[in-house]
């Protein structure tokens, strides 16, 4: 499979996107003004504990106070220790204590950032874990030799320095198959990294910034950049030279490819990248069969509906509805990706009777979810035919990434009809009249509202003029939504 890593950097907004076999599959977009905080360590300091949910808000310096649970909190030397006694929240924290903590969720909609004390660096093969002393390898990563290849490079490496002997370490999959020179320049790397950050500590007030992750070019080099990727293209100069700077440093594999981009048409429309994008922010996903996704991203969670449109097939129903299955469980996991839909995602395929069905379509889900980058898990088929799964979000979606909330339905996706408007317009008039006395009235409304009160129910107002004695005149209102009116006394 060819993947090639496309980046579009400007002052106002820096965007990659992971393109596999010349079909986009990711995107990141980071803003100066709203960059993500996933990664950085802040010493914070508590704001408010709550017994009652066994959690507390810490300041950090950010607009809402950010929240942490109980079972993120823990103490030197716990960390490992699975059967640690967990103690209620009020004896970890209290009022205006400094704790150092780091984002593991940006904030999203109303809620603030999530926050641990378990603090986390990584590097291209490892990650530092300083309140551990244990070697963890990614699951990814399965053969049995290959792990204990690698946990024993890390375990020697500790041995020739003592001062990082405390600390722990996880294997990347990004480290399977690299040497011992890789990973023994990964561990200084990050200890000396955690030095620095270790003297930050102590000088920094509370609320403030400690350690801020890499910016997204390079933060995407470190984690996306594995071995057999195709091409790596820039269409900032600047950007290409700090690029090279730290590929030549950190990731000498990829050296050879990271090219420049100088063309006159921007690089995400050489790749139909933008075309993806705007496609992504549409509820409706059109498959090649002709059946199509109903996306609905919700607080709560999103549903995925499927259906078979204007595939017909070729055999019998049950193979049209399989076929179906198929093509939408490899489009779903490619959605899930792009759109960076996390949380509970219910996906309701069209019923199948035959098992054997049902287990092939779950099995190519599996599979194509199995080049996600987050954390996924998927259930079997529910009773009432429905796959539950959820997806580790750490960062806004793409669409609240992009979108607003509509201010004319409010979220709603949907707008009182004109004739529904027509008739809270003669409910007022009847309110008005009742209360207070007015020679005539005024109805502000819109161009579509207005319309059908001349027209269509212009009986109505005659039979309501008659019945309270008093003349209504209407006026249009350019600026008014259609669920908008006034009715003015005169």
């Amino acid at each position: 499979m060819s993947e090639e890593i496309l980046m579009n950097i400007t002052p106002m907004e820096s965007r990659v996107a992971v393109v596999e076999n010349g079909v986009l599959q990711e995107v990141y977009i980071e803003r100066p003004q709203k960059r993500g905080i996933v990664g950085n360590i802040y010493k914070g300091k508590v704001v408010r504990v709550l017994p009652g949910m066994q959690a507390a808000f810490v300041d950090i310096g950010l607009e809402r106070a950010a929240f942490i649970h109980v079972g993120e909190i823990c103490r030197r030397g716990e960390r490992d220790n699975n059967n640690a006694e967990a103690l209620p929240i009020q004896q970890l924290v209290h009022d205006g204590q400094s704790l150092v903590v780091q984002v593991t969720k940006d904030p999203l909609g109303t809620k603030g950032a999530r926050l641990t004390t378990n603090i986390s660096i990584p590097a291209r093969y490892l990650v530092l874990m300083p309140d551990s002393n244990h070697v963890g390898i990614s699951l990814r990563i399965e053969q049995p030799e290959e792990r204990e290849r690698l946990k024993s490079l890390v375990e020697a490496a500790l041995e020739s320095m003592p001062e990082a002997e405390d600390a722990g370490f996880i294997l990347r999959t990004a480290a399977e198959g690299v040497g011992e020179a890789e990973i023994v320049a990964d561990v200084r790397y990050l200890q000396r990294l955690w030095e620095t950050i270790s003297e930050a500590i102590k000088s920094t007030k509370a609320p403030g910034n400690v350690y801020e992750d890499l910016p997204l070019h390079l933060r995407t080099l470190r984690d996306l950049a594995v071995p057999d990727i195709e091409k790596i293209r820039i269409d900032s100069r600047e950007t290409f030279q700090k690029v090279e700077r730290f590929v030549e440093k950190l990731l000498p594999e990829v050296t050879g490819r990271v090219e420049y981009y100088p063309g006159e048409r921007p690089i995400f429309d050489l790749y139909s990248v933008e075309d993806e994008i705007q496609k992504a922010l549409s509820r409706k996903v059109q498959l090649k069969s002709g059946g199509y996704l109903i996306l609905d991203q919700t607080e709560a969670m999103t549903t995925i509906d499927v259906n078979t449109g204007g595939f017909v097939g070729h055999r019998n129903l049950e193979e049209t509805i399989f076929k179906t299955n198929l093509e939408a469980a490899t489009a779903i996991a490619r959605q899930l990706r792009l759109r960076n839909l996390g949380g509970i995602i219910i996906l309701d395929f069209i019923d199948m009777e035959d098992n054997e069905h049902q287990r092939q379509v779950l099995r190519t889900l599996e599979k194509s979810m199995e080049r996600d980058h987050a954390k996924t898990n998927i259930t079997g088929v529910s009773e009432l035919g429905l796959v539950e799964m959820t997806r580790k979000r750490t960062r806004e979606s793409l669409e609240h990434t992009l979108c607003e909330t509509c201010p004319t339905c409010d979220g709603r996706g949907t707008l009182k009809t004109a004739d529904t408007v027509c008739y809270e317009v003669f409910r007022e008039i009847l309110r008005e009249a009742r209360a207070y006395d007015s020679e005539s009235y005024l109805v502000l409304a819109s161009q579509s509202v207005v319309d059908r009160l001349l027209d269509e129910e212009s009986g109505n107002i005659a039979d309501l003029e008659e019945f309270i004695d008093r003349p209504v005149r209407f006026q249009v209102e350019p600026m008014y939504t259609q669920e908008q009116f006034d009715v003015v006394l005169l």
